[in-house]
């Protein structure tokens, strides 16, 4: 274990660095992960599916010898599993090689590239891990994901054996944060966990992320009554956040003024087709949602790989995609539509047909849950101001 006493403090890394201005390429590098989250969309995790190094520098050659292609003006570089971690050593190798490769060809992007990472937290503090960090830490973006309180984190987030992760990943959080300063979790809630909603967003905020993006799964999970349970724990939430006066230092983006409003245009919620993901077979796919190990009743739907690079007619169709061409007329025409979101490898998963036209809307009724609270929140907070104003 690394020496905690001497931190790797980097300036804050979010997702939104260089936004609209960086191209995305996500290698999974792994099927593994010592996890088996209930909650996970990736659903067939194996110890074999390993990325080869040949496969990630092909790629890297592909990307930085095309800038005709590849003119975005920065590049973020993720890395997933499974646990990516698991594959460090690997992960370094292929950091190193794109730095070299990047300054050998004096292309723009050896300076502008960060190098993102979204773990279970379980190895954070190992060594080699830290190591890394060290050598790469003014271009790094790390996430651990932790769900919220025990109760919440232990009954999604597990062990193959069903023990939860909570304990462990907790002993992780104050180095990452020291080493992270701003740095967020990314809290997904479920059937099980919605009665914990308000205590974990709290939870989070106590240990000092202050921004806590969050948002339920896409998958056909939802029971009846669950949408009204979700509304309840809004509601709290809000409560609680104006009797403390939370709100604008604490953040939680549930809430957002600009939700549960008529779509004013037609734009695609999804980045798939923007971005591009490499598994270890050396395929290109649109986003990581759409490799053979995130589907559940498809096949995985490749654009291109790494030796003949992105077949251009495969790639059309993503890049076609608005909320007209795959929503239904009530989706279409819905008076609370901005801010429900959707999946487009979810789409394609859980379509009758193998299309990715087909928009999946089983969070129709938790949507409109949270545009509810959100009003509720968002009238108080004006109520509040104005209580304020007039004493």
């Amino acid at each position: 274990m690394t020496d905690t006493n001497k931190p790797i403090v980097s300036e804050r890394r979010t997702s939104t660095w260089k936004e609209g201005e960086a191209k995305t390429v996500t290698f999974v590098v792994t099927d593994e992960c010592q996890l088996q989250c209930k909650y996970c969309y990736f659903v067939n995790k194996n110890n074999k599916n390993k990325l080869p190094f040949e496969i990630a520098k092909k790629t890297i050659d592909y990307l930085l010898n095309n800038r005709d292609i590849f003119n975005d003006k920065a590049i973020v570089i993720d890395f997933i599993g499974g646990e990516p971690f698991l594959e460090i050593e690997l992960i370094d190798k292929i950091c190193d090689y794109f730095k070299v490769t990047a300054y050998t060809l004096d292309h723009p992007w050896f300076e502008n590239y960060r190098f993102s990472f979204s773990t279970n937290g379980l190895l954070y503090s190992d060594t080699s891990v830290q190591k890394y960090f060290k050598k790469n830490r003014h271009h790094l973006n790390v996430m651990i994901t932790l769900d919220g309180t025990k109760e919440k984190h232990d009954l999604q987030r597990v062990f193959p054996n069903g023990k939860g992760s909570y304990d462990q990943v907790i002993q992780q959080i104050p180095l990452w944060l020291e080493q992270f300063p701003g740095a967020n979790t990314k809290v997904t809630v479920g059937h099980e966990d919605l009665k914990y909603i308000k205590e974990s967003v709290l939870h989070l905020w106590d240990l000092g992320m202050k921004q806590i993006p969050i948002n339920v799964v896409f998958e056909d999970v939802w029971k009846e009554n669950d949408d009204l349970l979700f509304e309840e724990q809004l509601t709290l939430l809000a409560d609680e956040i104006i009797e403390r006066e939370l709100f604008p230092e604490y953040q939680c983006t549930f809430f957002d003024r600009m939700i549960g409003k008529p779509v004013l245009n037609n734009m695609n919620w999804c980045g798939a087709g923007k971005m591009l993901a490499i598994d270890y077979t050396g395929n290109f796919y649109p986003c990581s949602r759409f490799v053979s190990s995130s589907l559940l009743h498809k096949e995985a739907l490749a654009i291109g790989n790494c030796d003949t690079g992105i077949d251009n007619n495969k790639l059309r169709p993503f890049l076609s995609l608005d909320l007209v061409s795959q929503s239904p007329k009530e989706c279409i025409e819905c008076d609370v539509a901005t801010g429900c979101a959707w999946c487009q490898g979810a789409n394609y998963d859980f379509a009758d047909t193998d299309t990715i036209y087909q928009r999946a809307t089983y969070i129709c009724k938790m949507h409109k849950a949270r545009v509810r609270a959100n009003n509720y929140f968002w009238e108080n907070i004006e109520y509040l101001k104005k209580s304020k104003e007039a004493s």
